[in-house]
């Protein structure tokens, strides 16, 4: 190593929100100490404020017209790339998911991988789903009866306390895959994952404001977010029973969609739930034309 080397101050990573397709600090100035499975500093990370969430909560409703306007197959693409920049930063998201959960590297990139993979499967969804919860209902009359799901709107999102990287993009990526955009709640003691990906959803085609990423006290941010009257539905994958149980009595002011936490084993395959948690389901009718004569209809 050359003497130069040895002199040379490493620069630190300052971790920031992403709120809008933005990199604000915390409007509060506040941060809090980061640290590894063993007490060693990892980061400083800013410690989200009500403002901080109300301002998340702005940006998500603004994107959501868009967002929830594009084509399914558009969505997929964005999936996709997100996926594809993920992979190009592999080795940076193996080094904070070790850190953040305490595991060998070989188990870290098991995870990353994973994680893109995951981005990759709901890509896939996102233009299949409406067949699979939609479609043309048999009705006794001369009507087309046709069923389709449209996202439910902004939903606040309290990822997992324990799967920084993995069971966060769980419960993220179907969420956005639907239409809805999302604001969310960082793992309280290891939010580095979340704040990294939040660099990566902005080189990602990804509009701005689809998702915002807070990062903090978990109790702090999500009880305004739950009580929001903008805010359509929560996921409480990240709280524990008594935090639940407070956030579904907000959530029920405006008659939230809420999906209650339940152990889940985010290396498994995923299945669909998630997909069709913050969806509703629009019910056409539309009366069939006559053809000629015969009294036939279409």
């Amino acid at each position: 190593m050359s003497t130069d080397e040895q002199n040379r101050l490493s620069v630190l990573k300052t971790y920031k929100l992403y709120v809008g397709g933005k990199f604000p600090r915390s409007e509060s100035g506040r941060v809090y100490e980061v640290t590894d499975s063993k007490g060693k500093w990892l980061a400083n990370a800013p410690q989200s404020s009500r403002k901080d969430a109300r301002d998340a909560v702005v940006a998500a409703r603004k994107a959501f017209g868009g967002w929830s306007g594009a084509t399914a197959y558009n969505r997929g693409q964005i999936l996709y790339r997100i996926a594809e920049m993920l992979e190009g930063r592999k080795s940076q998201f193996v080094h904070e998911v070790a850190d953040a959960e305490g595991l060998s590297r070989s188990k870290a990139s098991a995870i990353v991988e994973a994680a893109i993979d995951r981005w990759v499967w709901y890509a896939g969804w996102t233009d299949k789903i409406a067949q699979v919860v939609g479609g043309a209902n048999p009705v006794a009359g001369p009507y087309f009866n046709l069923s389709t799901p449209e996202p439910t709107g902004v939903v606040t999102i309290l990822a997992p306390q324990e799967s920084s990287f993995l069971g966060l993009v769980s419960v993220v990526a179907p969420v956005i895959a639907t239409g809805n955009t999302a604001v969310v709640i960082a793992s309280e003691k290891s939010p580095l994952p979340a704040l990294s990906l939040g660099e990566v959803l902005a080189t990602s085609d990804l509009p701005g404001g689809v998702v915002n990423v807070l990062s903090g006290r978990t109790a702090e941010i999500a009880a305004p977010l739950a009580a929001h009257q903008d805010v359509n539905g929560i996921d409480l994958a990240g709280a524990d029973e008594v935090l639940a149980k407070e956030l579904e009595v907000a959530a029920a002011d405006n008659l939230k969609r809420v999906l209650r936490p339940q152990a889940v084993d985010f290396s498994a395959a995923p299945g669909t739930r998630r997909l069709t948690a913050f969806l509703e389901t629009k019910t056409v009718w539309h009366p069939t034309g006559s053809l000629g004569a015969s009294g036939s209809a279409y």
